[in-house]
């Protein structure tokens, strides 16, 4: 390769013109070291540490190559996962660190001895934690700046999709109707689970998968709603909904789901969870018992005599007596209201005296 040869090249001519300065250097000095004078002039002994470490440098070319490539790989690819905000906030603490040596570089260079190397570790040392600090302190660096304050403090405004709240689709509907603040953040590894599902042999799975992605595009397409793609892994061989947790703690955001099991998990581990289905049940509409309303029974019930309705919201509603109004639209009263973990179920009984109505 043309790039490797260039380097070797250059290496070499830069170990053979740094050989005979070091040797021209050295060869007055070694010789009062050992109390001799070499009756041979000092051309020859510079050229030959010339000679020898550009021969070194020669030999050790291809790999000094080999680690400058893996290292600049291994940047490009970091830089290529991190966001701009991290970007960003990583140079500002760079920034800082080099601040802080400088200030300390007259102090180190007091120092007996190794007061030449000082500040130069301090630079290096200082400029780590720099970068180091601004990536993880991120946010905090953003509300100095910039004077932003999230509701509920830290990074409340960040909210985590999972998997399977973006699959259920009702969260585009929720975005568009602006009730959502903040960022919403989609990990990469939950974007990897939406694509594995999309690519599924099995068709129900694949719709499911395809159907997630095709929110995921509507939900970007939503004016006022920030979405931001987080590269960065979070737990390694974990599993999604662990991954999903240590995330959401890191960050200080929430998980938006509807996952019974992630919710729990979540709330042990102190993580806010937005739930959809808590949410929908919550904006469905108050019935009390004693009200009034028409509704179309559809089916039977589990118990002798009953009959089935369904609210426009999909609530269940048990009419008492009314199997014999299968397909007709019907006047009930509410007799009670029983709410339970799956949702709300209304038991109502036709109005007396009350004529059926055309359905």
């Amino acid at each position: 390769m043309l790039p490797q040869k260039i380097f070797r090249g250059v290496l070499t001519l830069g170990g053979l013109a740094g050989g005979l300065v070091l040797t021209a250097k050295a060869w007055d000095p070694v010789q009062d070291f050992l109390g001799y004078r070499f009756a041979l002039s000092p051309l020859w002994p510079t050229v030959g540490g010339g000679l020898l470490v550009g021969a070194v440098a020669f030999l050790v070319a291809p790999w000094i190559w080999a680690g400058v490539r893996a290292t600049a790989a291994w940047l490009e690819a970091r830089l290529h996962r991190a966001s701009l905000q991290e970007i960003l906030a990583g140079l500002l603490g760079l920034i800082l660190g080099l601040i802080v040596a400088t200030l300390l570089a007259w102090p180190f260079s007091q120092v007996p001895l190794a007061g030449r190397y000082l500040p130069l570790g301090a630079s290096l040392l200082l400029g780590y934690l720099g970068i180091s600090v601004g990536i993880k302190k991120r946010d905090e660096f953003g509300n100095l700046l910039f004077g932003r304050r999230d509701r509920g403090g830290g990074s409340g405004g960040n909210k985590i999709l999972d998997t399977s709240v973006i699959i259920d689709g009702r969260i585009a509907d929720v975005c568009s109707t602006g009730f959502v603040e903040g960022t919403l953040i989609v990990p990469s590894f939950v974007l990897e689970e939406l694509r594995h599902i999309a690519d599924s042999p099995d068709v129900l799975k694949r719709n499911r998968g395809r159907r997630g992605l095709d929110v995921l595009r509507r939900i970007q397409t939503e004016p006022g709603v920030q979405v931001q793609l987080y590269e960065r892994d979070a737990g390694g061989n974990a599993e999604v909904d662990t991954k999903l947790v240590r995330l959401a703690r890191a960050l200080g955001a929430k998980i938006v789901t509807n996952d019974f099991n992630l919710n729990k998990v979540a709330e042990l581990h102190g993580v806010p969870v937005l739930n959809i289905n808590e949410l929908a049940n919550s904006v469905k509409p108050v019935v009390l018992p004693g009200e009034e309303m028409t509704v179309h029974v559809i089916r039977d019930g589990k118990e002798s005599g009953q009959g089935v309705a369904y609210l426009d919201d999909g609530t269940m509603i048990v009419v008492d007596g009314g199997k014999k109004h299968i397909g007709e639209s019907v006047g009930v009263l509410v007799t009670s209201v029983l709410q339970t973990a799956a949702g709300r179920m209304i038991f109502a009984r036709p109005k007396a005296g009350e004529r059926m109505l055309d359905s």
